[in-house]
């Protein structure tokens, strides 16, 4: 090493990184690009460290994200030498400032000496008023009081009612039964994590991303749910409601269909 270098200038590339990742997952390029929807000339451009085809630094931080998830690697660390490498992230734009807009002030106005009185009336009327039939409903409210119900008074019996059945516990067939007219698939990461690609019947992604160890995915489809498994040989799967005893090997990448029939492998 020459006297200077700093410890980042030995590092791997990003695009090293992506590649040997994706090498150590048994994944192909094809296979990295169906799976990522990243064009396969991008994904070899970016193994090769040449982020000009990205179409600017946005899109070339997602590009590398996507494909460090796809291969079983972390992101972030490819996406600050990235930002190291080109400048740095760019500053977010502060927010444009708040204008609290000015209290329009009345001018000061003479007294209205007219409505003043008008309004003395008025309330004088209607104090009187007030006073003379509150007076007149007093003997009245007075007898109420008087003639009120007494506390004595006997509440009427709860009438017997027949106490509700206990609903019975679900059982583990229960819970693990599966919809007759829809193919289920449960997939488990019980010995490592997997990147996995659960597609529907019309090819739609249901799930494209890595499953950790101890997480669980589950997908339904009417008709039929195509996956790729990364590294199945960490997958416990399950087909409607059946496990799937297939032995696969740690780091072997998988294509399997199911349908409502199985679990065979489609």
């Amino acid at each position: 090493m020459s006297i200077g270098n700093s410890p980042e200038d030995d590092r791997p590339s990003i695009g090293r990184v992506l590649q040997q990742a994706r090498l150590a997952a048994s994944l192909t390029v094809d296979q990295v690009s169906t799976a990522t929807r990243v064009r396969i000339p991008i994904v070899h451009a970016i193994e090769q460290d040449d982020f000009s085809r990205c179409g600017g630094d946005v899109y070339a931080r997602g590009h590398i994200r996507t494909l460090a998830r796809a291969v079983g690697t972390d992101p972030e660390p490819l996406v600050a030498q990235y930002d190291a490498e080109h400048g740095g992230r760019p500053a977010p734009t502060p927010a444009a400032p708040l204008f609290e807009a000015e209290r329009i002030r009345s001018d000061p106005r003479r007294p209205n000496w007219t409505a003043a009185m008008v309004a003395a009336i008025v309330a004088v009327i209607g104090f009187v008023g007030f006073t003379f039939f509150k007076g007149g409903d007093e003997p009245a409210t007075a007898g109420r009081v008087a003639e009120g119900p007494t506390s004595d008074k006997i509440a009427p019996k709860p009438s017997a009612s027949k106490p509700a059945d206990p609903k019975p516990a679900p059982t583990e067939s229960a819970i693990a039964a599966a919809p007759l007219d829809k193919v289920t698939v449960k997939l488990s990461a019980t010995h490592g994590r997997s990147w996995i690609s659960a597609k529907d019947h019309n090819g739609r992604s249901l799930f494209d991303g890595t499953l950790e160890q101890g997480d669980s995915k589950t997908f339904q489809d009417k008709e039929r749910v195509d996956l790729v498994l990364g590294n199945a040989g960490s997958i416990e799967l399950f087909v409607n409601g059946k496990k799937v005893d297939d032995r696969f090997q740690p780091g072997q990448v998988e294509r399997l269909s199911y349908t409502k029939g199985d679990p065979e492998v489609g």
